[in-house]
C-alpha cells in the first residue's frame, strides 16, 4: 500500500526542476516506490570539493532534496506545505566520480513532523553517506 496522498511519476517529480540547487547540482529523480523516493546526483565538478571528492554539502543537499519532495508527497499541498527543521549526514565512504543514488523512507509521517532517512550510495552499491531528514508540516492557513 502506498504512503503517497496521490500518484507521482519521475516525469512529474522531474518537471518540478525549476532553475533551483537541485537542478544546478543535476539531481533527477529515478524511481517512487510504495514508501520511498530515490533520486540521484552526478560526481562532477559541481559536486566535488577542491580535492576532487564528493562534497558532504552536496549529499547533504541530495538528502533534503529527497526527504522535503518525499514529505511534501505525503501531504495535501492544497493544505500543508513542508519545511526542513534538522539535517544530519554521516560521510562514510569518498567518491570521486559516477552518480551518487539515494533513497528516501520514512522513519516517522506525523501530523505536524516527518523524519525520513535517506541512504545514499555510489553505482556499485557501496554506502557513501546515511542522513537523517525532519521537517514540518504547516498549515497554509498559518503562513
Amino acid at each position: 500500500m502506498s504512503i503517497w496522498f496521490e500518484e507521482y511519476t519521475t516525469e512529474q517529480l522531474n518537471g518540478f526542476r525549476n532553475k533551483n540547487m537541485g537542478d544546478a547540482l543535476g539531481i533527477h529523480f529515478t524511481a517512487v516506490g510504495d514508501d520511498y523516493l530515490e533520486g540521484a546526483m552526478p560526481v562532477d565538478h559541481r559536486t566535488t570539493q577542491p580535492f576532487g571528492i564528493l562534497h558532504g554539502g552536496a549529499s547533504c543537499v541530495l538528502a533534503e532534496t529527497l526527504g522535503s519532495v518525499a514529505a511534501w508527497m505525503v501531504i495535501d499541498p492544497a493544505k500543508y506545505f513542508v519545511v526542513g527543521l534538522d539535517i544530519n549526514a554521516n560521510h562514510v565512504r569518498s567518491m570521486t566520480e559516477g552518480e551518487v543514488i539515494g533513497k528516501a523512507k520514512p522513519l516517522h509521517i506525523g501530523r505536524s513532523t516527518h523524519v525520513w532517512e535517506i541512504d545514499m550510495a555510489d553505482d556499485e552499491g557501496k554506502r557513501v553517506c546515511i542522513s537523517r531528514l525532519t521537517v514540518l508540516v504547516k498549515d497554509r492557513k498559518d503562513d
